[in-house]
C-alpha cells in the first residue's frame, strides 16, 4: 500500500467500537493514513453509512477517488445482529437512557414474539427515533432531544427484508435482520415492544454485512498506536465481497 493507491481510491472495512462514533472512528483512521503516508491536507476520507455510538460493527471507509463509492454504497441493503429487552423502554430507544416504564411480560409468549416479529417483514411505515442524527430546521434530532425540546418525527417508508436466527430467552430476544436505506433498528425494537403491548428497547446493534461487504475481515486494529497499515490483507480493504 502507497500514497498513491490511496489517493486513487482504497476501501478499509473498519469494525467500530461501542461508544465511538463513525466521526472519530474516521478521524482516527485518517490521522493515522495522514502520519504513515504523508498524505496531503486536501486527502479525501469519508465512510458509508453511520452506526450510532452504542451500535458496533461494520464501516466502511472510503479514500481518495473511491469516496465517489460512498453513496452506492450508503444506498445498499444492511444487516444487523440485534437484541432487545422487552416490557421496558427508554427515551432513546436504546441504552443511552435509563429506562423507564416497565411492565410485566409473564403472559408474553415465545409465539407471540414470533408472530411480532413476523409482522414488519416487508414494507413498513417507520418513525425514526428523536434521538437521530436527522436535521429539523437545520439541527440535529439528538441535539433538540438532549436539550429538552419536543422533536416531532415524520414517519417513512422502509423495507424489512427478512427476520431471521431468532433467540428468545424473555426478556431479552436477538435476531438478524437485514433491511434497506435508512432503516431505524432502535425504532424497529419500539415498535415491537409497541405490538407486544409491553414496550421494548435496543440493548445490542452490531452491523454485520452492507451490500457484499461483510463484517468478516474488518479491524479495530486501527485503535492501537503501534498500528501499521502494512499488516492488513487485501481482503481487509474491500475484497471480502461475494463472488
Amino acid at each position: 500500500m502507497t500514497a498513491e493507491d490511496l489517493q486513487s481510491g482504497y476501501i478499509f472495512l473498519l469494525d467500530k467500537p461501542l461508544d465511538w462514533t463513525s466521526f472519530q472512528a474516521v478521524n482516527k483512521m485518517k490521522y493515522k493514513l495522514k502520519r504513515e503516508f504523508n498524505l496531503p491536507k486536501k486527502f479525501k476520507i469519508g465512510h458509508a453509512g453511520t452506526l450510532d455510538p452504542r451500535a458496533t460493527g461494520l464501516l466502511i471507509v472510503c479514500c481518495g477517488k473511491y469516496t465517489k463509492k460512498i453513496p452506492e454504497i450508503q444506498d445498499a441493503p444492511k444487516e444487523y445482529w440485534t437484541e432487545i429487552k422487552i416490557g421496558v423502554q427508554t427515551e432513546s430507544y436504546d441504552t443511552e437512557k435509563p429506562e423507564i416504564l416497565s411492565q410485566d411480560i409473564s403472559h408474553i409468549t415465545r409465539e407471540q414474539v414470533k408472530n411480532a416479529l413476523e409482522k414488519f417483514v416487508g414494507e413498513i411505515d417507520q418513525t425514526p427515533p428523536a434521538f437521530s442524527a436527522i436535521k429539523i430546521e437545520g439541527k440535529r434530532a439528538y441535539d433538540l432531544a438532549r436539550a429538552g425540546e419536543e422533536v416531532e418525527m415524520k414517519s417513512r417508508k422502509t423495507t424489512i427484508f427478512y427476520i431471521n436466527a431468532i433467540r428468545i430467552d424473555l426478556p431479552l430476544v436477538s435476531f438478524t435482520v437485514g433491511c434497506s436505506k435508512g432503516t431505524y433498528i432502535r425504532s424497529l425494537a419500539h415498535d415491537i415492544g409497541q405490538e407486544l403491548g409491553v414496550g421494548a428497547y435496543l440493548t445490542q446493534l452490531r452491523r454485520t454485512k452492507i451490500g457484499n461487504y461483510k463484517i468478516e475481515g474488518a479491524t479495530s486494529d486501527f485503535l492501537e498506536n503501534d498500528f501499521r497499515f502494512e499488516t492488513l490483507k487485501l481482503s481487509d480493504a474491500g475484497e471480502n465481497q461475494d463472488q
